[in-house]
């Protein structure tokens, strides 16, 4: 015969089972760069490297991982800022990285960040008054 304590932690298992989300993504902070945006550590020049919505990021140094981050694409959401209702609910955008932070032509307005998102791409999930935001992303 079952023990009750196993008893209980399998009609637990079975009724919260199907509530609980196990998260994949990572947790970090987004700054924002301005323009000029070229030349970039990935691509250079060519101007073809935007994707056609402007959600593009500079890779921070603990993602830039020697150059590999060239071209891989995040699904970024704001989580929360110093300013209270600073994000935007519910958005997520994908941003593609075509440059490296700590090197890009425009500096970011925060220094350390895990991403540094195009002006387009910080607007979309977040006021762009404040200089930062903590975010969580995932590729």
């Amino acid at each position: 015969m079952l023990k009750p304590e196993f008893v209980f932690l399998w009609l637990s298992i079975l009724i919260f089972g199907p509530h609980v989300q196990f998260c994949r993504a990572d947790i970090g902070t987004a700054s924002q760069y301005i323009p000029p945006y070229t030349p970039t550590a990935c691509y250079g020049g060519d101007s073809t490297q935007f994707p056609p919505s402007n959600y593009f990021a500079a890779a921070g140094e603990g993602l830039w991982d020697n150059g590999a981050a060239c071209g891989r694409q995040y699904l970024v959401q704001c989580i929360s800022a110093a300013v209270p209702q600073t994000c935007v609910p519910g958005q997520t955008i994908q941003v593609k990285i075509v440059d490296r932070a700590q090197s890009s032509v425009s500096r970011p307005a925060r220094e350390g960040a895990s991403l540094v998102l195009s002006n387009t791409a910080f607007r979309a999930i977040a006021n762009p008054a404040v200089p930062f935001l903590n975010i969580q992303f995932q590729q």
